[in-house]
């Protein structure tokens, strides 16, 4: 039962980190875009969690950790670039 919940949950992520792909190519602004990859990073992390608890590799974990974290990171330089520049 909870594989299948599991699974199921993987094909949300998978379609949202589709949907949140079209609005990165199709975003008019510049903010539309940066939401939209910040929400492709949260998706693709949980994918990585899921994808540690199927193949049951804790290592996983810790990659998923320093993605976030330079996500993060990422999405803060790119909104203070938008909102005031370097």
């Amino acid at each position: 039962m909870v594989s299948i919940l599991l699974y199921i949950s993987l094909g949300f992520m998978l379609l949202g980190i589709s949907l949140s792909m079209i609005r990165f190519i199709k975003g008019p602004l510049s903010v539309d875009r940066v939401i939209s990859f910040d929400v492709m990073t949260v998706g693709s992390l949980g994918l990585i969690a899921l994808i540690a608890f199927f193949t049951n590799r804790i290592i996983y974990i810790d990659v998923a950790l320093v993605y976030g974290l330079l996500s993060f990171i990422g999405v803060l330089i790119v909104a203070r670039y938008l909102e005031r520049g370097l």
